[in-house]
């Protein structure tokens, strides 16, 4: 790896819609490492091949078995010497899941499921977060270092979030899923963007279509970049880009020296 890194992780809510916005220019303005797409909705074949100029070594598709749903996908710089899309815990076949080993370090990119479709989605959602703990701490085990990124789909503590009251008995800040991000740092791992910028307010990842909240800033922080303790000496930035457009979501990043 080169001494600075910059992986980027974005929720494109469909990379067609976001290839025929031209939405992902950008990229070739910015020396990103690593590009982590989640919510793709497509099939591997479908990707736009005029998304931006740049060319990345490693290109890594997951598509969910669903057509035009979830999915993701990784652009590298960087060869990695394993990858997979961790089955075992997207027992659905949705896609959620592209993991990418360069060396010692493990990086995850993961679409993890919404909950508010109905009871059962959420006990699987919930199912999702445990056994994905179990495999990060297994991994860790093995001497790994992990870095995970993606659309977590949960809002952590009230100032992730602008209307926390109203939202209090939704999926996506219900105190069970709150609760598995507090067991999960607990654990061993930290939330990058708190990290760096400790209670900063009004930062939100994700804003729903309706009601004009991106334009008055109603958003939610559902998109983060966890990374296990001993990466923290390593961390040189974390950031969002709340001005990139074209997703219900904008992106996110971090700077690495490694």
């Amino acid at each position: 790896m080169s001494n600075s890194i910059e992986i980027i992780s974005w929720n494109v809510n469909g990379i067609r819609a976001v290839g025929n916005k031209e939405a992902l220019k950008w990229i070739d303005e910015r020396e990103t490492d690593i590009l982590c797409l989640q919510e793709i909705k497509a099939l591997e074949e479908q990707i736009p091949e005029s998304l931006f100029d740049k060319s990345y070594k490693d290109i890594i598709v997951n598509s969910a078995q669903k057509k035009g749903y979830s999915g993701t996908m990784t652009w590298s710089d960087i060869q990695s010497d394993y990858n997979s899309t961790c089955q075992h815990v997207d027992t659905m076949d949705e896609g959620r899941i592209v993991e990418t080993h360069y060396d010692d370090i493990v990086l995850f990119n993961v679409y993890f499921p919404n909950g508010q479709k109905d009871e059962e989605r959420l006990a699987y959602k919930m199912k999702f977060y445990d056994d994905f703990l179990a495999y990060c701490e297994k991994l860790r085990e093995d001497g790994k270092s992990i870095i995970i990124c993606g659309d977590v789909n949960t809002a952590h503590k009230e100032i992730d979030l602008k209307n926390p009251k109203a939202n209090s008995k939704t999926s996506g800040f219900l105190p069970i899923e709150r609760e598995w991000i507090d067991t999960f740092l607990a654990c061993g791992y930290v939330d990058t963007f708190r990290y760096v910028h400790g209670d900063k307010v009004d930062s939100y990842s994700w804003w729903s279509y309706r009601s004009n909240a991106r334009a008055n800033n109603v958003g939610w922080r559902i998109d983060y970049f966890f990374i296990s303790e001993d990466l923290c000496e390593s961390l040189e930035d974390a950031f969002i880009l709340e001005q990139i457009e074209g997703s219900d979501h904008c992106p996110i990043g971090i700077r690495l020296s490694i």
